[in-house]
């Protein structure tokens, strides 16, 4: 498993929810209503992008840390 860098760009993030419908672990939301990540620890990499894909407005960004290439969205 590719150690990943996950992150939320705050001018995309409209509140949906649904990144933390499928990653409560992972994904809450802010004072000001916007997503961020928690934590990454004992999540499996599968739910993450399947979280990042939930997202309407692909707000989620993830990217591979040792080779800098981003995964999410491609």
């Amino acid at each position: 498993m590719a150690k990943l860098k996950v992150t939320v760009d705050r001018q995309l993030c409209i509140s949906s929810g649904e990144c933390i419908q499928v990653a409560p672990d992972v994904f809450a939301l802010d004072d000001e209503n916007k997503a961020y990540v928690k934590t990454l620890e004992g999540t499996d990499e599968d739910v993450i992008f399947e979280a990042a894909e939930a997202c309407p407005t692909n707000a989620i960004i993830i990217v591979d840390e040792e080779s800098g290439r981003q995964l999410y969205p491609d």
